[in-house]
């Protein structure tokens, strides 16, 4: 059995996550601990009783489910669970799951990565242009030809528009500015996609529109230790393997606002011999797209080890 550990990105929140973790598990309790005295909130009341609106916010859900996925992590490794006990052959993560990924592997320590994705749901908060809609049913290839064809059919950044997420075969998020996400999605139904649906966001993650956020994030990493990794990332924007410092650096630099390429990361760890996905966070996004991406590959839910 070859191994890679996965994490989740925001949209994957849900008051109560960790509740039951925390009561029964010493070393999650200590993960949700350290997370609140490094950001100097209770992170961890936001995860067990919510309000729902303020967990949902970008600034709170990103530190809210690295500090999570974490503690589902010690939990299991504190168990010595034979699953997770092994180095994974990969570590992985979408979105604002890839710094859950690289604390996993050892880039920085907890209180580094709840300040970091902290600053970074701040900067993408602050960011307020552009929206964003899921694609259902229509290929790669034609939805890309669809957001150029928009663009140039308009000037500035409202008619800006690309693919933000390639999640899976037929499951694609496009991003920009809200007239040209709005044209690209009719154009897209008449051209066969079953369901064109707008995504309640704030703004255009993960498009040009992030730049000066992503220009932002890029001064915050400069000054945050970050070390070599244990194990290799897949990384969101290439789909290829970085392991060193100064290209999980710029990794995370230009992830603000550049395509998450989830479907060509699990395609590159299947083709070196991984088996079997390890999702670790809560909720079971990932494990549905991986069956879409992979279906030979077999996919486990953390909680099902911790939990049992």
């Amino acid at each position: 059995m070859t191994t890679a550990w996965v994490f989740p990105g925001q949209g994957s929140q849900v008051v109560g996550m960790g509740r039951e973790l925390y009561d029964q598990s010493s070393a999650a309790r200590k993960v949700f601990e350290e997370a609140d005295a490094a950001l100097g909130f209770s992170i961890s009341s936001l995860c067990f009783d919510g309000p729902e609106e303020q967990l949902t916010a970008t600034e709170n859900a990103q530190p809210a489910l690295l500090t999570t996925s974490y503690a589902y992590l010690e939990a299991a490794r504190q168990q010595a669970h034979p699953l997770i006990f092994e180095q994974p052959a990969f570590v992985a993560g979408h979105s604002l799951g890839e710094y859950s990924a690289l604390l996993a592997a050892g880039a920085f320590d907890l209180a580094t990565a709840v300040r970091l994705v902290r600053r970074r749901g701040e900067l993408m908060a602050a960011a307020s242009a552009g929206t964003m809609a899921a694609i259902l049913g229509l290929d790669e290839a034609p939805l890309e030809a669809l957001c150029k064809q928009v663009a140039s059919e308009g000037e500035g950044d409202d008619w800006k528009v690309v693919i933000a997420n390639y999640n899976a075969p037929g499951q694609l998020v496009i991003s920009g500015g809200v007239p040209g996400v709005q044209r690209v999605s009719e154009l897209a139904k008449a051209a066969g996609a079953k369901r064109a649906v707008p995504l309640k966001v704030s703004a255009a993650f993960h498009s040009p529109l992030m730049r000066d956020a992503a220009a932002a994030m890029a001064q915050v990493l400069a000054d945050a230790p970050i070390a070599d990794l244990e194990v290799p990332l897949l990384a969101n924007v290439t789909a290829d393997e970085r392991q060193q410092a100064a290209s999980v650096r710029e990794e995370l630099t230009q992830q603000v606002a550049s395509p998450v390429r989830w479907v060509a990361s699990i395609e590159y760890m299947t083709q070196r011999g991984v088996d079997t996905f390890i999702e670790v966070g809560p909720g079971n996004v990932l494990a549905g797209l991986i069956k879409r991406i992979a279906p030979q590959a077999q996919t486990i839910n953390i909680r099902t080890l911790v939990e049992g």
